[in-house]
Order: C-alpha cells, then sequence, then structure tokens
C-alpha cells in the first residue's frame, strides 16, 4: 500500500478528533503506518493525575505492538496539532520511536495550517538509549 505523507496526516486529523483532552484541551493525533500497510491511530488520552497520560504517538505505537506489529516492523508516523510550527514529539515519544522504530523511518510534523517537517527518528533524537549498547554481553 502506498500511501502518501499528505494521506498519513489526513488519518492523523481524524485520530485526533478521538483525542480526550478535558484538562490541557490541547488535541493531538498520530497516524503509524507498519509495513505491511496497516494505520494505527493514536490520541492522547489525559488524567487528572497526570502522570498516567499518554500521548498519541506511544498510543499509537503501544496500539500496534497490542495488534501483533512487531518493534521495526513501522514506515512512518504522521503527528498534527493545533500549534504554532509543526507539532514535534515530546522527548518520552521520542524515546519510544527510538527503542520501538528503524532510526531512518520518517516522522511527519504538522499542525492545523498545514504546516510541516519531516526528520527521521533518528534525528528527533540523537544519542538515544539502546538497551543493546549497555548489556554485558
Amino acid at each position: 500500500m502506498n500511501i502518501t505523507n499528505e494521506q498519513l496526516l489526513e488519518h492523523a486529523m481524524e485520530a485526533r478528533k478521538r483525542a480526550y483532552v478535558p484538562y490541557s484541551k490541547f488535541a493531538v493525533g498520530s497516524a503509524l503506518l507498519d509495513t505491511s500497510g496497516h494505520i494505527h491511530y493514536g490520541c492522547n488520552v489525559e488524567n487528572g493525575a497526570y502522570s498516567p497520560t499518554n500521548c498519541a504517538e506511544r498510543t499509537s505505537l503501544h496500539r500496534a505492538i497490542a495488534d501483533g506489529v512487531k518493534r521495526g516492523a513501522f514506515a512512518a508516523i504522521a503527528v498534527v496539532a493545533d500549534t504554532n510550527g509543526p507539532c514535534t514529539p515530546c522527548g518520552v515519544c521520542r524515546q519510544v520511536l527510538s527503542e520501538l522504530c528503524p532510526q531512518d523511518m520518517p516522522v511527519i510534523m504538522s499542525n492545523l495550517r498545514g504546516e510541516t517537517k519531516v526528520m527521521t527518528v533518528a534525528e528527533l533524537l540523537p544519542g538515544a538509549f539502546v538497551l543493546e549498547e549497555h548489556k554485558n554481553i
């Protein structure tokens, strides 16, 4: 399945509509494309205790893993929110992307005005923690 960045962003916009954001009112949507051509929606889900709050990017990644997609079997992710510039993943999401996705995978970031920026996972988090590099073998 060939899907354009614009099409993946449209899916992220749809996912954004599902966000549960009663506290911040800051809705974020993501659409994660796996290598089989399936799209996994994610949206941020807030909680009054704040710590249990989950970002859109991690929601789509966790959902895909729970659906049986293996680590590394992802092709692209799009993230969109009502921001001044393209919406970038937070630090925690960058670490999770780094662990679960190919380092050269595109991360398509956008806002509601259509401003878009594309970076790879590796560009988003240089020097990411990689467990394999820290294990005693």
